[in-house]
């Protein structure tokens, strides 16, 4: 294969190989049917995933996998973190484990950001549920226990959370499941929580610790996933959010970490579903 020179500011890198490969994506989801996308659709999707700056990234930091892949990509996306109350990150030494909880108004940088905080401070001791889709990510998928709804493996997905729980690691959840959405009043919040992680906190006695990451996308992006919400079978949304990700190169954002919440909190006294939603609000008390 012939080096592909691509640029991200003033960086080039040259790519011998390639990661994120739009045409070995949609082959492996659509099968045969793939051939009868219009060339023009293919190129389209390329630049809206950005794909050659993402794979002059992932050539860049190859060598790099886990906690130190994700801050390699909050050193690439050039984000300032401010956080506010590390202090309330229960002890690495204290033997037990936790499940670490966060709004979801990014889809990208949040999810990033979040996992270095929580990798450094946990020497790597936890995993993400996500989108089998970023398993094509070399650094990210020793952290990921991957999930697709909508596939074979949506099936297995009791059994995929099951399995995070019972691991020896911390796990670091966004219950809403997909990104944030803006609300009626102007607000951008998360739709309301699954109860899973309150369910699985309770079963296997993890306290719950909430997590506040402040951030938006684009107008954009809100007028598309809320058509998309009202008008399709597919989140259309979730195909710009690397688009959107780069929008958001050199920002600073805010995470403010709560107290955790025991887990005999969760009671009989509401339902997993209410519970879930309690947690939701005092995120967004933060």
């Amino acid at each position: 294969m012939q080096p592909v020179s691509v640029s991200f500011g003033r960086e080039m890198e040259q790519v011998t190989e390639k990661t994120i490969d739009i045409d070995v994506i949609l082959k492996s989801k659509m099968g045969s049917k793939a051939k009868w996308i219009p060339g023009i659709l293919v190129s389209w999707l390329k630049r809206i995933v950005h794909q050659d700056e993402v794979n002059a990234f992932l050539w860049k930091s190859r060598e790099k996998t886990g906690t130190e892949w994700l801050e390699a990509c909050v050193e690439y996306l050039r984000m300032t973190l401010k956080i506010e109350g590390k202090e309330n990150l229960p002890d690495k030494n204290d033997g037990r484990l936790y499940t670490f909880v966060s709004n979801h108004p990014l889809g990208g940088e949040d999810g990033v950001a979040l996992g270095a905080i929580i990798g450094r401070h946990y020497d790597s001791r936890f995993r993400y549920l996500v989108n089998d889709l970023l398993m094509n990510l070399p650094g990210l998928a020793p952290l990921c226990i991957p999930i697709n709804k909508t596939g074979k493996q949506g099936r297995n997905f009791p059994a995929m959370v099951k399995a995070g729980f019972e691991s020896n690691n911390h796990m670091l959840m966004y219950p809403a499941g997909i990104c944030s959405r803006k609300q009626k009043d102007g607000s951008i919040r998360d739709i309301p929580w699954s109860k899973t992680f309150i369910v699985k906190s309770v079963e296997y006695q993890r306290d719950v610790v909430p997590i506040h990451f402040s951030g938006c996308n684009s107008k954009f992006f809100y007028r598309l996933a809320n058509f998309s919400d009202k008008h399709l079978k597919f989140n259309l949304a979730m195909l710009f959010l690397v688009d959107e990700m780069y929008k958001n190169v050199d920002k600073t954002f805010e995470v403010k970490i709560g107290k955790p919440i025991p887990w005999q909190t969760f009671d009989k006294s509401k339902t997993p579903l209410e519970w879930a939603q309690f947690v939701q609000d005092k995120v967004y008390e933060l």
